[in-house]
């Protein structure tokens, strides 16, 4: 979920506060796996919640989505134009539709964030299911080009000049500005803000103990917004459809490790260079 309210405090965990973020983080990852499984024409936003939050609930945690003021459901289910922030509804999914979901866990006051999309193939028109496939591809792999480089970072900020770089080199796509990463750990939402573009100021030092969430969220259009009727629900102003990929990444010691994924993020990293460490 992108960044809204932020609760302040040391943006740094202990050793032992990281080693608490792992089980949050995986059964965020596992709600992604069985959603990921479940996805398909026919089915519905709102049966995705119930998957995912059986699977969250069954990992010993809760569903943190709902512990935002006002929002009573487990994802958010992003279809389309719709950016950010979707509320799941019965309506069901159809062939060429674009669906970004967003899911996080709570257990023992800990938390999670993680996000991915998928591009539902439309056999009758091929091009308009490669040309959503590649939004989707762009955007998890500028995630993974924002993650690879907070293994070497010195500072936070170039961890959105390396989302950019990607986007534009493979893309005319625009890169939203006003919903980004975010700190996380005892909230869902903490400081420091991770943007996804270049920013003035360098910020936080990165070093042992930063917990972030790295969110692209890329339109094929316009990176104007506008919030829908019910509060929640964010949409591309010029109906393009949209893509999101996130996780949540832990800085240690020893390397990297993402939370969020089964195996520490290697699949998306090794390839990039960069060998993530679990956290001891």
């Amino acid at each position: 979920m992108a960044r809204r309210g932020l609760l302040r405090r040391s943006i740094y965990k202990s050793p032992a506060q990281l080693r608490l973020m792992v089980a949050p983080g995986l059964a965020g990852a596992a709600a992604i796996a069985a959603m990921r499984e479940a996805v398909r024409p026919g089915i519905t936003p709102l049966e995705l919640d119930a998957i995912a939050e059986e699977v969250i609930r069954a990992h010993g945690g809760a569903p943190n989505f709902m512990l935002e003021p006002g929002y009573e459901h487990t994802i958010c289910a992003n279809v389309n134009e719709h950016v950010v922030h979707a509320i799941p509804t019965d309506r069901p999914l159809e062939p060429g539709d674009v669906v970004a979901l967003d899911v996080g866990a709570v257990i023992d006051g800990w938390h999670s964030d993680t996000a991915f999309t998928v591009a539902l193939p439309d056999h009758a028109d091929a091009e308009r299911t490669a040309a959503r496939q590649k939004l989707s591809d762009v955007t998890e792999q500028a995630m993974w080009r924002g993650i690879a480089r907070l293994a070497t970072a010195s500072h936070l900020n170039e961890v959105g000049e390396a989302v950019s770089s990607y986007v534009r080199a493979n893309s005319d796509y625009g890169v939203l500005e006003d919903y980004i990463g975010h700190g996380i750990g005892r909230s869902m939402h903490e400081d420091p803000p991770v943007f996804n573009v270049p920013v003035r100021g360098r910020g936080p030092e990165v070093k042992p103990g930063l917990v972030v969430a790295i969110e692209p969220i890329i339109s094929a259009g316009t990176i104007e917004t506008v919030v829908q009727d019910d509060d929640w629900t964010v949409t591309i102003a010029d109906g393009s459809p949209s893509a999101q990929w996130e996780h949540t990444v832990a800085v240690h010691a020893g390397g990297i490790w993402v939370l969020t994924a089964a195996d520490g993020g290697a699949s998306g990293l090794v390839p990039l260079g960069v060998t993530p460490v679990p956290i001891p």
